[in-house]
């Protein structure tokens, strides 16, 4: 078998595959995808025909298979069982432990159907991948797999919930519309108390019960939420000027790591060396604990308020921390 037989053997197992995921696909659709002519695609579509694959063709709309008619399961790569391997590792570490129970399931699924060399390859090869359990434990959600539930069954959720800024618990009813994970896990929910739609950290979810009512489905997206947050929430612009030379290299892997959560849109090298980073946030205070470690590093450009937040902060650590009885020197760290 020549290298275009290969391809063309390759192309056909691939298009079987997708034909089995997607109720209709247009021979456009196809062509794209593998990098052929439609032409091509038409001489594959009746190749599979002729080898007594059912495809039916919709006038217009493209080919889809037989309804009911279902293939055994197409062998995975090495390369594709690893990334489901490390798919199972997050879902094991990032989500609850019914996920990742149903996760682990699934991998056992998946290793039967390998080949014993893959299958030794990603027992060989799994304790060389790990994924870090979040910082404390509480920060892990024991939630996640009953909210998803509830998002694709549109059922309402009863939940006792504490408020980060003022730490107030209360019992709220919602109607979730989708997850996300930034640092932590959130939900979106339309709250039936404040009668709008808010943004709920699962860690701080204190119980939660599935209700048996329906909600109708809503037309609100994920995207949505975060476009009118973004309209509703004024952004103030920081100009700040960082200088890498004055922190450990430890501190500027930091802050470029964690800047993106803090409203980071750009920034430019100096001719010194520095960098002049520039913000769009929404809270000031915010932005200043996390400038604070950096301090000796960085100069407020604007606004000046920024500055005072971070003269308050510095004034309060030095009145709770300073000893004026313990002196620091370089060579032998800290002594009386």
């Amino acid at each position: 078998m020549n290298d275009s037989e290969v391809t063309r053997l390759s192309r056909l197992v691939a298009l079987l595959t997708l034909l089995q995921t997607k109720r209709t696909v247009s021979a456009t659709e196809l062509a794209k995808r593998f990098s052929v002519s439609t032409r091509t695609i038409y001489r594959d579509i009746r190749t599979l025909e002729s080898g007594g694959i059912p495809i039916v063709t919709h006038e217009g709309k493209g080919y889809a298979m037989l309804e009911g008619y279902r293939l055994p399961p197409v062998m995975f790569t090495r390369e594709e069982a690893m990334a489901l391997l490390i798919a199972e590792k997050l879902a094991a570490r990032l989500t609850d432990s019914a996920t990742g129970q149903l996760m682990g399931a699934a991998m056992d699924k998946l290793r039967a159907a390998l080949r014993h060399s893959d299958r030794d390859h990603l027992e060989t090869v799994a304790p060389y991948i790990l994924v870090m359990e979040p910082a404390t434990s509480s920060e892990r959600p024991n939630t996640y797999q009953q909210l998803v539930t509830a998002v694709t069954a549109h059922l309402v959720v009863q939940i006792g919930y504490q408020a980060a800024e003022t730490g107030e618990a209360t019992l709220r009813e919602i109607e979730p519309i989708g997850l996300y994970l930034s640092q932590h896990w959130h939900v979106v929910a339309y709250c039936r108390l404040r009668q709008a739609f808010r943004n709920f950290r699962l860690d701080r979810i204190s119980s939660l019960i599935i209700s048996h009512e329906f909600f109708p489905a809503r037309p609100e997206t994920l995207q949505q939420y975060w476009a009118d947050e973004a309209k509703r929430r004024e952004k103030e612009k920081v100009v700040i000027r960082f200088n890498p030379q004055s922190v450990l290299p430890a501190q500027i892997q930091h802050f470029h790591d964690t800047k993106h959560q803090y409203g980071w849109t750009h920034e430019q090298i100096l001719h010194d060396g520095s960098m002049e980073v520039v913000f769009l946030v929404g809270s000031l205070p915010y932005l200043a604990t996390w400038l604070l470690p950096f301090a000796g590093a960085v100069a407020i450009i604007e606004p000046a308020a920024l500055e005072e937040y971070l003269s308050d902060l510095a004034q309060r650590a030095h009145v709770s921390f300073y000893n004026p009885t313990i002196t620091l020197t370089p060579k032998s760290g800290i002594r009386s």
